[in-house]
C-alpha cells in the first residue's frame, strides 16, 4: 500500500505485541502443566481438538525455579517452530538436587492441523517481562508475558 504523496510507510513485523496469563496449580508440577497448556492455548482455541499422536520428552535443570518454569515454556515453542508440534505437558516431575532443580517432562500432542485446530496466534517467545513465579497460600502462581 503505498501512496506517493505520503512522507511515510507502515511497517508490519517490527514492533512487537504480547499477551500475558496468569497460571496457578497446588504444587509445582500442577503450576508448569497449566503453565504450558496457557501457552499453547495462546496458539490455538481448543486444546481438546490435540490428539495425543506425538510423545516428546525432555529433561531440564536450573538453580532458580522460575527460570526452570521459563525454560519449560520455552520448550512449548521450540517444538512448534522447528517439528510444528503443538503438545501438551502429561506429566512433570520436579525434584531439586544439591541446589539444582531437575525438572523431566512427557508431552504428547500433534503436529499443528488448520483444518482441525482454529489458530490464534503465534507466540515467538517466553519473555522475561515480569515474569514471575511465587509461593501462594494455596500453591504455586506464575505471570508470564508471551511475545506474539
Amino acid at each position: 500500500m503505498s501512496n506517493s504523496s505520503m512522507p511515510y510507510e507502515f511497517l508490519e513485523d517490527i514492533a512487537t505485541a504480547d499477551i500475558a496469563f496468569h497460571a496457578w496449580g497446588k504444587d509445582l508440577e500442577e503450576l508448569f502443566i497449566a503453565a504450558g497448556d496457557a501457552t499453547i492455548n495462546v496458539m490455538i482455541d481448543n486444546l481438546d481438538a490435540l490428539a495425543l499422536k506425538e510423545t516428546r520428552t525432555f529433561t531440564l535443570e536450573n538453580d532458580e525455579l522460575d527460570m526452570l518454569l521459563f525454560n519449560f515454556l520455552q520448550e512449548f515453542v521450540y517444538y512448534k517452530d522447528s517439528e510444528l508440534l503443538l503438545l501438551r505437558a502429561q506429566q512433570v516431575q520436579i525434584e531439586e538436587k544439591n541446589g539444582e532443580y531437575h525438572l523431566s517432562a512427557v508431552t504428547q500432542g500433534e503436529t499443528l492441523d488448520l483444518e482441525r485446530h482454529e489458530q490464534r496466534v503465534d507466540v515467538k517467545a517466553v519473555t522475561l517481562h515480569r515474569f514471575q513465579l511465587e509461593k501462594t497460600d494455596d500453591g504455586w502462581t506464575a505471570m508470564v508475558i508471551l511475545d506474539i
